[in-house]
């Protein structure tokens, strides 16, 4: 009773499962673990992260690992995140990020001035947005918006922001959304004038 007890705990870890998964360190890329902290640097830039202490990253040659310290599902959750979030950082030094967002709209447009990125979005005036540092926007026509960075979860954000400024509305819409983002429509209101008797 006791082994399969262990068998069907192995078989529920979930995220533990990613967790195990050793980590390749790619030619070209430099991984630097100091106890929880974690840098690494690579050809488009270097990413330093501090980690939860429920969780042991371990380097050897050129892997990686990442071991929990129970089995409790905190520290299985723990596991998971913490290989995958390494990876990411691996990912990001060596190929980037990026998102792309539409603009939708009769005269909206996006440009880039400096370090700013200027949004004609229906507004009386043109919204600015400040350039995170790390973060690269291009517009390469002016209904596109593409955020590009190293940093997979910044990319994330600063393309949830800008897209925040006009979020695409559901009659017809218009507004700023992710590329192939399915904006759900809702049907024009009808006319109060055909239903009064």
């Amino acid at each position: 009773m006791v082994n399969t007890f262990v068998k069907c705990g192995e078989r529920g870890r979930g995220m533990s499962r990613i967790g195990r998964l050793p980590i390749n360190i790619p030619q070209g890329v430099e991984v630097i673990v100091d106890g929880h902290r974690v840098t690494v640097k690579g050809p488009l830039g270097t990413l330093t992260r501090e980690f939860h202490p429920r969780v042991r990253i371990i380097k050897e040659d050129n892997v990686i690992r990442v071991e929990r310290l129970s089995d409790d599902r905190f520290d299985k959750a723990l596991h998971g995140l913490t290989r995958t979030l390494i990876n990411n950082m691996i990912i990001g030094v060596t190929q980037g990020y990026s998102k792309i967002l539409d603009i939708i709209g009769v005269g909206y447009r996006a440009e880039v001035k400096g370090d700013k990125l200027i949004l004609n979005v229906g507004f009386s005036h043109p919204v600015e947005y400040k350039i995170p540092e790390g973060i690269k926007i291009e517009c390469p026509i002016a209904t596109r918006i593409v955020v590009g960075g190293i940093d997979k979860e910044k990319v994330g954000q600063v393309a949830a922001e800008i897209r925040a400024v006009r979020p695409p509305e559901p009659y017809k819409g218009k507004g700023i959304r992710y590329v192939g983002e399915e904006v759900r429509r809702k049907a024009g209101k009808a006319g109060k004038a055909g239903k009064k008797k």
